[in-house]
């Protein structure tokens, strides 16, 4: 591997930051020309490069944010590399697609340049996860990595882009604010020189997203239950809730609220609970945890993703060695009782219904107040339940009989992996799927008219034409590296030297020159 060239990232004010989104425009223009079989084999470099490191970021984010857990993180960056790669890799989003049927044909056009604004929470595999997406899509994508985690982000954006480059992509496919203020990220999502921007992080944010005239996706809070009806396999749906709600120590925004136990199997979901690492609090530990977890009634953002043992000990409460996740006893649901509200930490609700009537009650209160089109999950035998279910909850994706963070995020369902969950109209949101490639890109289609006596021509063999006005690849080994711009190395330290240009380029350079001189000389009159 090169030696790479190791400067400090200076730090950017928003005249300068725009000299970024230049550049990614000449990258987006230049390869939104490439075809599949030269994308394809970029993306494919990008997902290998990312995934040898996987280990290494997974350590990084973990000691640099103080939250989370090494192994899980390991596996979101696997997930959002490799395996973003396999799910989508006989996708097609670069060529025409022909529909007989209707007599249509579809040409992708790419968005352009995508503005990308990462979580604290989910750091490098949302890096990973939106960097291949916007490959995939033949984008330029230009990421603001949350602060808390801007120097393991800025490292992998980095990674990402010199992988893409070494495969064939633009200078500047893939580019980072290394030290991100509110003053650049306005300048920047306030811009007309950005045509997407991909928001995942706090409500304030996503509106800012929404807000600044800008194309934006953006995503809205959980709050989700995880219903135990009375024909589930309860032994099973404990495993699957416990696993799930110590992914991460909680962090993915699919975890779950607060479990929802019809009272007919409740005392036996809760051994089986305990069976599997939950610590059940009594209810004045309760009431403590609750001061400590929600101060003035807002979370307490110091014991986001920290472990349930030291959530336990900072509460001044005690619970066995290896508790994976702190059980909470619910006396109701509701907006002003925060344990039933949403918990990014190993802290759990436990509800239980009198009835099957009572517990969907209480399952659509927790999503009506805070979780509107996210997510939830139901355990349960009976099909009849499961659309029920699906059919009353006002969210988007419901996991059934698996663990709601990773079954709704995609790991374990056939849902499109994600780390950006649309909560759609319900959700104030503008999409309502797992966000993935195909919302990086819309679709020109030529329509041919319904007249029966209207023949579709054959396009076989045909590709698509290069837009001439958009820029080319230098040829030859001429150097239009823009490394200056932001600090961010990208080029080996033993690079070659550019060989000089040769004399009918020089004359054609000259020629330019003097034209646009001649130009500015008319229009002052001179």
């Amino acid at each position: 591997m090169a030696e790479v060239i190791d400067k400090p990232a200076p730090k950017l004010d928003p005249a300068r930051v725009m000299q970024m989104v230049e550049k990614a425009r000449w990258a987006a223009a230049s390869y939104a020309t490439y075809p599949r079989a030269a994308v394809m084999p970029i993306v494919a470099a990008v997902a290998k490069a990312a995934a040898a490191e996987a280990r290494r970021y997974a350590e990084w984010a973990v000691e640099e944010t103080g939250f989370g857990v090494v192994d899980h993180k390991e596996l979101k960056n696997r997930l959002c590399s490799t395996g973003l790669y396999e799910h989508y890799a006989s996708a097609n989003f670069t060529d025409f697609v022909v529909d007989e049927a209707t007599r249509t044909v579809a040409i992708p056009k790419p968005a352009g340049v995508v503005f990308a604004l990462t979580p604290s929470t989910n750091p490098v595999c949302s890096v990973f996860y939106k960097a291949i997406l916007a490959l995939l899509t033949r984008n330029a994508i230009v990421i603001s990595p949350h602060p808390a985690a801007k120097a393991c982000c800025a490292d992998a954006a980095r990674l990402v882009n010199r992988a893409a480059e070494a495969a064939g992509a633009p200078d500047g496919i893939v580019q980072v604010i290394d030290n991100p203020t509110l003053p650049v990220i306005e300048k920047v999502m306030n811009s007309d020189r950005i045509d997407l921007i991909l928001a995942t992080g706090g409500s304030p944010m996503v509106r800012a997203a929404y807000s600044s005239g800008n194309p934006a996706i953006g995503v809205g809070p959980g709050n989700n239950p995880a219903y135990v009806d009375e024909t589930a396999d309860v032994a099973k749906a404990a495993k699957a809730i416990a696993d799930s709600k110590a992914f991460d120590n909680s962090i993915l925004c699919t975890n779950e609220s607060a479990v929802i136990a019809h009272a007919a199997i409740a005392g036996r979901l809760a051994d089986e609970l305990k069976r599997q690492g939950c610590h059940m609090l009594s209810a004045e530990e309760r009431e403590r945890l609750t001061e400590h977890l929600f101060p003035a009634g807002k979370f307490n953002v110091s014991l986001l993703g920290k472990s349930a043992e030291k959530i336990a000990e900072s509460a001044g409460l005690k619970a066995p060695r290896g508790t994976r996740i702190l059980l909470v006893p619910l006396e109701r649901i509701g907006d002003d009782y925060p344990m039933s509200r949403e918990k990014l930490c190993p802290v759990l609700g436990f509800f239980e219904a009198a009835t099957r009537e009572s517990a969907l009650t209480a399952c659509r209160a927790m999503i009506r107040n805070r979780g509107a089109g996210h997510s939830a999950a139901i355990h349960a035998a009976d099909p009849a339940v499961i659309l029920r279910f699906a059919a009353e909850m006002d969210v988007l994706r419901i996991a059934i009989n698996v663990g709601c963070s990773t079954g709704a995020a995609g790991f374990d369902t056939f849902l499109a992996p994600s780390m950006t969950i649309g909560t759609g109209f319900l959700g104030r949101s503008s999409v309502g799927e797992n966000i993935g490639p195909q919302h990086l890109v819309q679709w020109t289609r030529i329509a041919y008219g319904k007249d029966p006596g209207v023949v579709l021509p054959s396009f076989d063999g045909l590709t698509l034409p290069e837009p001439p006005t958009r820029p080319r690849l230098p040829v030859g080994k001429i150097d239009y590296s823009f490394d200056w711009v932001g600090g961010t190395p990208s080029r080996p330290a033993h690079a070659p030297e550019a060989e000089p240009l040769d004399a009918d380029l020089k004359a054609e350079i000259r020629a330019l020159i003097l034209e646009e001189l001649r130009a500015l000389q008319n229009e002052r009159g001179g």
